[in-house]
């Protein structure tokens, strides 16, 4: 059936740029009248989606060759401070990097995916002819009612961002946050996972986090006390254990981790029952406990060569002569 309405050119408007054209093309009126409605709007809906998937696919593989080193430190941590590297062996270094330049690439992916599909988004509305505005606005509102039910996550993601930022921690690094301390293993935005001495698994969520002790930074300090008896020859006793912790200091395997020479501080303390005696040694990070312990049984066997009392010697053994007999 032959309708000649269909074939009459219709009223195009000049916005309209598809319609002459698909009239020109198919001579159908009723077809060209609803062209921009059927071609020229999805056509534009899939080109901004076109340069939506292609932008963030470019930048994230831009972050994904930041954030991976390949056997060199990844380039998006050049420019940030890190405050442990010299000290950790080159597996713990390379996770500890790994780990913190995959955290803060996931941050940065997810701010891309968010603003590209958040522009093209909105610009797909303008095409089909929704008011802005009040999307817009009851966003905004959504915004608000979600990030203050989910004010805690917010909390842990920002303090993880800023940790991850300023280097603060990282794996392989001996902290103390509060109520666990031990060895970090896992550094994530939202949890800290560390071990500790007991072999305890111990998952800290980053906003609960007040305030961090890092044993691992820089340098250490061994402290080693050890008590005598009030009978024992103080300055003798400081003289020894000077001389052998400057000797053990000086040879391996303690020479690997000693920094500087020891320093014998003297009398630390006194009570009814002891005179404890104080030395410092500046080590590596983390060094500190095997230091400490090497040094106290170096200066534990000196004693007992010098005859330096312990505050309570019930094991050793008493001369016959000093033992009274009754008759």
């Amino acid at each position: 059936m032959n309708l000649p309405f269909l074939s009459q050119p219709p009223a195009c408007e000049p916005s309209e740029r598809w319609c002459q054209a698909v009239f020109d093309w198919t001579h159908n009126a009723w077809l060209a009248s609803y062209a921009d409605l059927v071609i020229a709007k999805p056509l534009q809906i899939l080109l901004v989606l076109v340069i939506a998937f292609v932008a963030r696919w470019l930048l994230h593989r831009m972050i994904n060759r930041l954030t991976q080193g390949n056997g060199k430190p990844p380039k998006l941590l050049v420019p940030l401070r890190e405050k442990r590297g010299d000290s950790l062996t080159s597996e713990l270094l390379s996770e500890r990097r790994r780990q913190r330049a995959k955290t803060i690439g996931s941050v940065l992916k997810s701010l891309v995916s968010f603003l590209i599909y958040g522009l093209a988004a909105i610009y797909v509305l303008q095409v089909l002819g929704v008011q802005i505005a009040p999307v817009l606005a009851s966003a905004g509102v959504l915004g608000v009612a979600v990030a203050f039910g989910a004010q805690n996550l917010v909390r842990d993601f920002l303090s993880g961002m800023f940790m991850m930022v300023e280097d603060q921690y990282g794996v392989g690094d001996t902290v103390d946050l509060g109520e666990a301390v031990g060895s970090v293993e896992a550094v994530g935005l939202r949890v800290t996972t560390l071990r500790d001495i007991n072999g305890t698994v111990w998952y800290v969520r980053n906003g609960e986090i007040l305030r961090v002790g890092n044993s691992s930074q820089g340098f250490a300090v061994a402290v080693v006390d050890f008590p005598i008896s009030h009978s024992s020859d103080v300055e003798k006793a400081i003289e020894v254990a000077g001389k052998v912790a400057e000797e053990a200091a000086a040879k391996e395997p303690l020479s690997n981790d000693v920094l500087e020479p020891p320093q014998m501080l003297g009398v630390d303390q006194i009570t009814s029952d002891t005179v404890t005696l104080r030395l410092t040694v500046k080590v590596r990070p983390g060094r500190q406990w095997a230091v400490q312990r090497r040094l106290r049984v170096e200066i534990k066997r000196a004693y007992d060569d010098s005859s330096i009392d312990p505050p309570y010697p019930h094991g050793r053994p008493v001369p016959p002569e000093t033992i009274s007999t009754k008759n």
